[in-house]
């Protein structure tokens, strides 16, 4: 989730009182480190996925299941190892928002060997299995975006209640006790939050309306202006920030190629989003999107009303546009600079302080864009740093500037290089399909650094696509702006010869290097006009040496993603919908009762373990070649 300070949390006025103080020093700590690292090279590909999980806790005598509010006892356990052994451990563990949440990753990042893409599925088995062990008997780890019935009635275990009128979220729905109690940071947020926006957040998705659904949806409308009578209504961080996800992270060689790897990955920001979306289920209701986005976006949205433009400025200094958590807003390399179409907001003297510092325009207004932000969650401990040697203020805004893509610079005194993550992606029920994602979008990275592709498309139409993305049945349903021409005069032959167009230097605005088309279209091609993602991966991989195990599970998941791209087997969120909605007990009213919840997370755990053939959502064939290790004689070459 970004920054952990350990520390004593200050209140919200003592955090607003020292805000300009955690830019201004914020701000000559990024400097600093520019000066240091900006002329780094030679940093070998290095990447990682982060996956989040929940706990799930079944009484199958009852038939309910409900969310385990244990993932701070058990983080204790899983962290023994790393701390009696940190070089020698296979995977890491670190706290998530919800108490019911944990976040699991490689003990050490992938590198640039093919054959690292066959361990990734391993790994993830031996994390889910390493923590499944720590469980009691009815208790279950799912990869699982959104918890059908967070925010009911004792969604929890052990039961708690909401206190609207005291504590960090003063929910109707969410109780503090949801909020991860291992550390201070989470409730602080929540609690910053909401008393710098002035008000609760307001989180409103549209009802999937069915014959007997009822409108208005509940009395929620009743307690809070802020809900819409056909929508279902959050009013807390946790229904975002409890939601869990799939990032990555790349090291690139230099700063230049992470800036140019931060532009290329964004417009598949909301191609990758519709093709996981994972999240129609919340508060108990079916709804008519597919993804958490908009969720977690609104959950930590802190602008006031004068930043929100719904009265004049006077206590504030901008109007933003979008909460702290959704899409970039500019592209950070010399090519993205024509396609940065949205007018940028940002501070002025910050600006014009890292210009001053040689620090390019490009760079210097996405900085100080950050930076028009307050900080929302600050430890007395750490008020007053070296600016020569720390980072923590810089992070502090850096990490609670949650967007698509981030971009990242080396931390202080450290081997790690520049890095990027890519963070739109939905959570998987099972391994295989995390993986899966996982290769594919890393085996993108290669063709784009490889072919020197460009994917650029003006950030308007990112912006758009990124709405487009949650619509239900995106996948099948949305289509998408993206580049239709995407090689550049510096492509090698094999990527002008797979595309079959020419190579481009068209200014957006002097011909149309960019069209509509669906995701099928994307990923698998559109005959004359686009070859298709998959296609490109395919043609990069056969100049490649691969062991035959890699090759073989690499093509199983290109053929899932391709199958999933066209439609022939379903998104998660479309399978989560209809298992709802074609249940017997479903009475076509749009509710996810305690029957319904029950049977579907029994039928997850027993597809996620391999006990049950899900054809509609898998396919038929899901038996990668994944092992734990890569070929000894390949490990030597690492």
């Amino acid at each position: 989730m970004g920054l952990l300070t350990e520390g004593s949390p200050l209140s919200w006025e003592e955090t607003k009182n020292l805000s300009e103080h955690v830019r201004q020093h914020g701000i000559v700590q990024f400097i600093n480190l520019y000066k240091r690292l900006r002329d780094r090279q030679g940093d070998i590909l290095k990447w990682g996925d982060e996956v989040e999980y929940i706990i799930v806790k079944f009484n199958d005598e009852r038939k309910v299941a409900r969310v385990s509010l244990r993932a701070q006892e058990i983080l204790a356990e899983l962290n023994k190892k790393e701390l009696e052994n940190p070089e020698g451990v296979k995977s890491l563990w670190r706290p998530e928002y919800g108490a019911y949440m944990i976040e699991g990753t490689p003990g050490k990042p992938y590198g640039g060997l093919l054959a690292h893409f066959n361990i990734v599925e391993a790994n993830m088995k031996h994390r889910r299995e390493e923590a499944t062990q720590l469980l009691k008997s009815d208790e279950c780890l799912m990869t699982l975006t959104s918890f059908p019935r967070l925010g009911t009635e004792n969604f929890t275990d052990p039961p708690s209640k909401p206190t609207p009128n005291e504590g960090a979220t003063r929910s109707l729905f969410f109780p503090d006790e949801a909020i991860f109690p291992g550390h201070p940071r989470f409730r602080t947020l929540s609690r910053n939050i909401r008393q710098r926006r002035g008000e609760k957040v307001a989180i409103n998705l549209p009802i999937y309306r069915d014959r007997n659904t009822k409108i208005p949806v509940d009395d929620s409308y009743k307690h809070s202006p802020a809900a819409l009578p056909d929508h279902v209504y959050m009013d807390a961080m946790g229904f975002g920030m409890g939601c869990c996800c799939l990032q990555l992270t790349f090291q690139a060689c230099n700063i230049m190629e992470a800036r140019t790897l931060y532009d290329q990955l964004t417009p598949l920001c909301p191609i990758m989003l519709a093709l996981t979306a994972a999240s129609p289920l919340h508060r108990g209701f079916v709804t008519d999107v597919d993804c958490r986005w908009n969720v977690i976006s609104c959950s930590v949205d802190c602008r006031t009303k004068e930043e929100r433009g719904l009265e004049p400025l006077q206590n504030d200094k901008f109007v933003i546009k979008k909460s702290r958590y959704d899409s970039i807003d500019s592209y950070l390399s010399p090519q993205g600079d024509k396609f940065n179409d949205v007018p940028l907001v940002y501070d002025p003297k910050v600006y014009q302080q890292l210009i001053d510092n040689d620090i390019d325009h490009l760079l210097a207004q996405h900085i100080a864009h950050l930076f028009i932000r307050d900080s929302v969650s600050l430890f007395s401990e750490k008020v007053h740093q070296n600016d020569e040697e720390d980072t923590d203020h810089f992070e502090n805004i850096q990490s609670t500037n949650w967007q698509t893509m981030r971009f990242k610079p080396p931390p202080p005194n450290s081997t790690i290089g520049w890095r990027v993550e890519f963070r739109p992606c939905e959570v998987q029920i099972t391994d295989f399909e995390n993986a899966a994602i996982v290769c594919f979008v890393v085996l993108l990275t290669r063709v784009i650094l490889s072919y020197n592709l460009d994917f650029l498309i003006p950030i308007s139409r990112v912006d758009e696509n990124m709405q487009n993305a949650q619509q239900r049945d995106a996948c099948k349903e949305q289509k998408f702006w993206f580049r239709k021409e995407i090689t550049t005069h510096i492509s090698p032959p094999e990527a002008n010869e797979c595309c079959k167009i020419g190579t481009t230097n068209c200014e957006p605005q002097n011909c149309e290097v960019y069209t509509c088309m669906t995701v099928n279209e994307i990923v698998n091609g559109k005959e004359g006009e686009f070859p298709g993602l998959i296609p490109l991966i395919n043609t990069y991989l056969s100049g490649m040496d691969v062991d035959a195990d890699t090759h073989c599970t690499i093509q199983q998941y290109l053929k899932f993603i391709q199958r999933r791209a066209s439609g022939e087997i379903l998104t998660t969120a479309s399978w989560l919908r209809k298992f709802v909605t074609e249940h017997p007990a479903y009475k076509f009213d749009s509710q996810v009762t305690e029957e319904i919840n029950y049977d579907l997370l029994k039928t997850i755990s027993a597809i996620q373990g391999g006990e049950l053939a899900c054809p509609e959502l898998l396919g038929y064939s899901t038996m990668s070649k994944t092992k734990e290790n890569i070929p000894s004689a390949l490990s030597k070459n690492c």
